[in-house]
């Protein structure tokens, strides 16, 4: 049996939660997502978690916020002027809004509070700060020639 090595490509079927049982992400009713183990395609904790797997296994892996999406970082959350946003535009806590950086560059946000003057603004990832745990099944090794591993 041929089993998941870094540099492998590999198709897995997947369902992401937070550890309060709220999925985020799943694969169920999509293809498999196809990756390059060792490549940073996904994050190191998934990459990590099917190493090892064997076509057909299954298995649940507890990701850490430091193998996931990292600690939120404070400077990520900024202030942004309330004069620089549209008056017709209704603003929301919670809302996402997407803004330019200084390179042209899209940067998705959430309004976390609506002051007077300003709006707060989170850039971090949705998912930073957060515990992860997957459920994954491997499905496929992808164009790789038969490779035993002996007991």
């Amino acid at each position: 049996m041929q089993q998941v090595q870094s540099g492998d490509t590999v198709k897995v079927h997947y369902h992401g939660r937070l550890t309060d049982g709220t999925t985020f992400d799943s694969s169920e009713g999509r293809e498999p997502l196809e990756f390059q183990v060792g490549s940073g395609m996904v994050i190191a904790g998934f990459d990590n978690g099917v190493v090892g797997m064997i076509v057909g296994d299954k298995k649940t892996v507890h990701i850490a916020v430091e193998d996931a999406y990292g600690p939120k970082n404070p400077e990520m959350v900024i202030e942004f002027p309330r004069d620089q946003v549209p008056a017709d535009m209704p603003l929301e806590k919670g809302m996402r809004l997407n803004l330019n950086n200084s390179q042209g560059q899209v940067v998705p946000v959430v309004i976390t509070e609506i002051l007077e003057a300003a709006i707060m603004l989170d850039a971090n990832h949705p998912l930073a700060g957060e515990d992860l745990v997957f459920d994954i099944e491997l499905v496929d090794i992808v164009g790789e020639p038969s490779r035993i591993i002996m007991p």
